[in-house]
């Protein structure tokens, strides 16, 4: 059986924080894994600083892009070479803990899970944690997911053994991983929550941000637009984002 895992990690312009993420995935208890960095034409050292890693361990693969094409593309490209059967997505500003890819790959065989994501908590750019935990759910379908976006990427694993291999991420700037779960979701597959944190996902200054109606404004394009979901359902699904938002926001400043 193929259990080797796929991760996908884009790349641009993250020279301070890159090496944390590549290390977490090094420290792994489950060995199993190859790493696809693909780095989408960065203007600082990131790709300098991938070279030096790719000597030392031969699991880790790095594409580089010519001009800049976007997050999805990157992750496309990395998709498109990946030979595991389990695709993992890391972003490069994220680190996982040591036990992540062994809990999930035990859990995802144990249930027959199609889709598995898990808890986790926040860091600020000096890998300080921000004492806020996202707390995952037993399961999702798309209804579920539609009204509250709770996947957090870098902690999320696709078994393509069920979900199949053929999918790729939309090409937008914004909310591609929001959008490949709408789609995978709505092909009847449902995503299994581990409520342990095993992930943790670093804020930006600007990553919560005072602008929800810009945050609103991007899920109704995702919702009406991209997906044709229709104009009352997308107002019904974006008024409980909307909620869920004020709920995190509150959590996360009380």
């Amino acid at each position: 059986m193929n259990d080797l895992v796929s991760v996908i990690m884009p790349l641009y312009n993250s020279e301070k924080f890159v090496l944390d993420a590549i290390e977490s995935v090094l420290l792994q208890t489950y060995q199993k894994w190859e790493l696809i960095v693909v780095d989408d034409c960065s203007t600082d050292n990131s790709a300098k600083l991938i070279s030096g890693i790719l000597d030392k361990d031969s699991r880790v693969r790095f594409v580089q892009f010519e001009k800049n094409m976007g997050p999805a593309q990157a992750r496309n490209a990395a998709l498109e070479l990946a030979r595991g059967r389990f695709f993992a997505f890391l972003d490069s500003d994220d680190i996982w803990h040591a036990k992540k890819i062994e809990t999930q790959v035990r859990f995802m065989l144990k249930k027959g899970a199609p889709i598995s994501f898990t808890s986790y908590e926040l860091i600020d750019e000096d890998n300080s944690l921000k004492n806020h935990v996202v707390r995952s759910i037993d399961r999702i379908d798309q209804v579920v997911y539609l009204k509250n976006t709770i996947i957090g990427f870098s902690t999320s694993m696709i078994d393509t053994a069920i979900v199949g291999s053929d999918f790729r991420m939309k090409d937008i700037r914004t909310r591609q991983d929001a959008s490949l779960w709408i789609t995978l979701l709505g092909r009847g597959f449902t995503a299994y929550g581990i409520d342990e944190i095993l992930t943790k996902y670093r804020v930006h200054p600007n990553s919560i941000s005072a602008n929800k109606l810009r945050a609103v404004k991007q899920v109704w394009n995702l919702y009406f637009n991209l997906h044709n979901l229709g104009f009352f359902r997308s107002i019904y699904y974006c008024f409980f984002y909307a909620l869920n938002a004020v709920k995190k926001r509150v959590k996360f400043f009380s």
